[in-house]
């Protein structure tokens, strides 16, 4: 199992692509900090000089042709959930400023096709060779991750390859629902 550490020595090895497969609804994030409650309480977004140097790294990850690129797997069918909503609202928005490719898929996990339904969790694909499989516990904190043997790279390529095509690109999508926002959704 890789620790934190060895997780993040392993992403920073990409050459030139990552690519990340979202699952949950919400995370467990220790740069989060109290972030979501002030979200969650209608405050002003933090000064946060760890998610600004993070910005900055995807921007020069994006100059050193290193394509970052996620999907995160959802269900609206019964709203968003406030991590989400926040996720998307004060995450997402400034990630996808600076770089980041993101895409959402929006369907009830009954309508997900094979290649995501027989994957069913997080992870990362480096250069489109190598897998860390995240493992999380029920409370969404990071349990760990696994370096996969190089047979089970064609399932996840497929899974990546089939979420990427189906998701909506995130700015796109998040502008179609304007109901998820804050201020839309406290007024609800």
């Amino acid at each position: 199992m890789l620790t934190v550490t060895e997780l993040g020595e392993t992403i920073s090895s990409a050459r030139h692509s990552l690519f990340r497969l979202e699952t949950l609804d919400g995370y467990e994030v220790p740069i989060d900090g109290s972030d979501l409650s002030v979200y969650l309480a209608g405050g002003d977004q933090p000064h946060n000089p760890d998610k600004l140097a993070w910005q900055e790294h995807l921007r020069a990850e994006r100059a050193a042709g290193i394509w970052r690129h996620r999907v995160h797997l959802i269900d609206t069918s019964h709203g968003l959930g406030d991590y989400l909503r926040y996720e998307c609202e004060w995450g997402y928005t400034a990630t996808s400023a600076a770089g980041e490719g993101i895409r959402i898929l929006d369907l009830p996990a009954a309508r997900r096709p094979r290649e995501l339904t027989e994957i069913g969790h997080d992870f990362w694909l480096i250069d489109g060779e190598r897998v860390v499989r995240m493992h999380y516990d029920t409370d969404a904190t990071f349990h760990g991750a696994a370096l996969l043997p190089a047979d089970h790279t064609p399932r996840y390529q497929a899974a990546r390859d089939v979420a990427w095509s189906m998701a909506e690109e995130f700015t796109s999508w998040w502008a179609a629902h304007p109901q998820y926002h804050r201020a839309n959704h406290r007024a609800a």
